[in-house]
């Protein structure tokens, strides 16, 4: 068995706009204002922020996350889902089809998003140099230790290797709160069997 140190970093909720939904909540040929740089390359956490609603309550200043994509998708931790009345299903991001459903409500308008909404499976960034290295591919399924005083190891973490992306693990704030992350989780060990 082989462990390598891995940055862990929490992914907070947050929703990525289409930029036909995007002008629906912010106005016609709207563009969205970065207000900070995330760890992978070219995304950023943006000034905006919507409200989505579920069938028990409603979720304000839910962050939008850039740039823009193809599909509109929110993702929640398990928590988040429940407290909102949602049915969320556990996905890799990208993969909606036949997930959940709300209303998104922005300053301009508001969005009847169909399905969308999904709990995002924790997974791993990694660049392809890095996961020849290492010998794994995309899809594989990988295991990581977070240390601490309620460490724990993560199973069916999924890689995720793109050319451009910064080696680290994201996992939800259920994730980090049971394992005790807290804000900043710092460095976990990839565990390659």
């Amino acid at each position: 068995m082989k462990t390598i140190k891995v940055k862990v970093e929490i992914s907070a909720r947050h929703i990525h706009l289409n930029q036909t939904d995007l002008e629906k909540l912010f106005g016609a040929g709207y563009n969205l204002k970065k207000l900070k740089d995330l760890s992978q390359e070219g995304e950023f956490a943006a000034e905006e922020t919507v409200t989505l609603v579920g069938p028990k309550r409603k979720l304000e200043n839910l962050r939008v996350v850039g740039p823009v994509r193809s599909a509109t998708q929110v993702e929640l931790s398990y928590t988040d889902a429940f407290s909102l009345g949602l049915d969320a299903p556990l996905r890799i991001s990208g993969d909606v089809v036949g997930s959940a459903g709300a209303k998104i409500i922005g300053p301009a308008g508001e969005v009847d998003l169909a399905e969308g909404i999904i709990i995002a499976k924790r997974h791993l960034h990694i660049n392809q140099k890095e996961a020849d290295e290492l010998g794994i591919k995309n899809d594989d399924l990988v295991k990581v230790k977070a240390t601490g005083e309620r460490g724990l190891v993560f199973e069916n973490v999924v890689v995720r290797v793109k050319p451009n992306f910064h080696t680290s693990i994201h996992i939800d704030t259920d994730e980090a709160n049971t394992s005790g992350c807290g804000k900043v989780c710092g460095f976990g060990e990839l565990i390659l069997e």
